[in-house]
């Protein structure tokens, strides 16, 4: 069992946040980040949104979340691009309770799955939006929501703070 399912495991006697003695309370809102996936977390951090493209002869999809290979033709061939950042909202919906820390602090929220400019789609959230505002194929732009080293208790940027993108009306 992995650190982020034990702490998963547990989050249900923690559900508004409340630490165990002695440690920081458990987030559930950060990204994990590995060798593979930095240069995606550390473009966030710079305010860029970044994608995968195959390079393999006759594809040349492009795809997220971010993976090691295409899944459209399976090719290892595959670079990191920037992203427009432009997006049109697919659908959402509205999350009125959320028991998981910090959530339970934000609702209600919007998820929502946005399609890429590049064609894509990508699940994200929507901000800045009433939620009687919200249509399909309104168009979109990425912001990121950042944090700290301390709000995130070491987060996964190299100066422990984070980066996640989000999406609000453009």
């Amino acid at each position: 069992m992995t650190a982020r399912e034990a702490a998963r495991a547990g989050a249900g006697e923690r559900a508004q946040g409340a630490a165990a003695p002695g440690r920081a309370a458990v987030r559930f809102d950060l990204p994990e980040v590995d060798a593979f996936t930095r240069p995606y977390w550390a473009a966030a951090a710079e305010g860029r949104l970044l994608l995968r493209r195959c390079r393999a002869e006759g594809c040349g999809a492009v795809h997220h979340y971010p993976r090691e290979f295409c899944p459209h033709c399976w090719s290892e061939d595959v670079t990191w691009e920037p992203a427009t950042g432009r997006a049109t909202l697919y659908t959402w919906s509205v999350v009125h309770r959320n028991d998981l820390p910090p959530f339970g602090d934000r609702v209600p929220y919007v998820a929502a799955v946005v399609e890429l400019a590049e064609g894509p789609r990508m699940m994200t959230e929507v901000t800045d939006c009433a939620e009687s505002d919200l249509r399909i194929g309104m168009p979109l732009a990425v912001h990121f929501r950042t944090g700290s080293a301390e709000a995130a208790g070491g987060g996964p940027a190299g100066d422990g703070g984070y980066a996640v993108p989000v999406f609000r009306p453009v």
